[in-house]
């Protein structure tokens, strides 16, 4: 699954935290979802420079994770990949893959999915997902 990462253009640093564990001494299974969501925040601001977040909103309507190697607090380089996925007429998908180094070799702890659906505040309900994000995200990956 390594082979996979050359896809991804864009990592973030996660910075782990004793809290962040379990009784079991590695990461807590939600907290993988919490690493998803800091790495996108940091890759819709980058991918998307212009966006007005008082004017485009969307909603996570769906969270996929799988969990492939636990990963320890005493992991090196911890890092959140992250992608665009499918665009549809009012949603998208983002792609999320977790690693660390270890004896110069990444190891991969979890990937997954999150799905966003675009959302009128005012209104409260879905619309069109605008076609500039697409192309936004897409450059950015250089898709």
């Amino acid at each position: 699954m390594t082979d996979q990462l050359e896809n991804f253009k864009f990592s973030h640093p996660i910075q782990m935290r004793w809290k962040d564990m379990d009784a079991l001494g590695h990461v807590n299974n939600a907290t993988m979802i919490t690493y998803f969501e800091i790495a996108r925040s940091q890759y819709m601001i980058e991918s998307c420079p212009g966006w007005d977040w008082r004017k485009n909103m969307f909603l996570i309507v769906n969270v996929n994770c799988n969990y492939h190697r636990e990963l320890p607090l005493t992991a090196t380089d911890v890092k959140v990949w992250i992608r665009g996925g499918k665009f549809g007429t009012k949603s998208f998908v983002l792609e999320y893959v977790a690693t660390s180094k270890k004896n110069g070799e990444t190891i991969i702890h979890a990937s997954g999915t999150t799905t966003q659906v675009f959302f009128d505040m005012a209104e409260k309900k879905s619309i069109a997902a605008p076609e500039w994000v697409k192309e936004s995200i897409e450059k950015f990956d250089n898709r």
